[in-house]
């Protein structure tokens, strides 16, 4: 099979980027209709001068799943959705592997009885 020209190469990213971006522009917009310009973790608030600093997160990583009312996103500023998206892949590896909304399993104070009932290893 012979391999495509870098013409045709070029011009088939380019439609996928710009099909990507109108789909992108498409929920943006709405998103931005329905929310306040809050981000939703931080509480911070934007303008239009720093709308742009806004982004929409798709709560079940899957940005294909647009419902009209906005049930699937979230404004998060962009620190926090990198943030978003770190944690996600430190926790499960691939975005798309992840279970939304599940609860997580670790108890960091499950033995915090016992070890105030022992009393401090260390007198000062």
């Amino acid at each position: 099979m012979a391999a495509p020209s870098s013409g045709k190469l070029d011009r088939i990213v380019a439609d996928a980027r710009r099909a990507a971006e109108q789909r992108d522009q498409g929920y943006r917009e709405q998103a931005l209709k329905i929310y306040p310009w809050i981000c939703g973790r931080c509480a911070r608030e934007f303008t239009r001068a720093n709308l742009r600093e806004l982004t929409v997160h798709h709560r079940d990583h899957n940005h294909q799943n647009n419902p009209p009312d906005g049930s699937n996103w979230e404004l998060l500023c962009l620190y926090c959705h990198d943030n978003e998206h770190q944690r996600q892949l430190e926790h499960g590896g691939a975005e798309s592997e992840a279970v939304p909304g599940s609860p997580g399993t670790h108890s960091p104070f499950s033995n915090l009885k016992a070890l105030l009932e022992k009393g401090p290893k260390f007198r000062p």
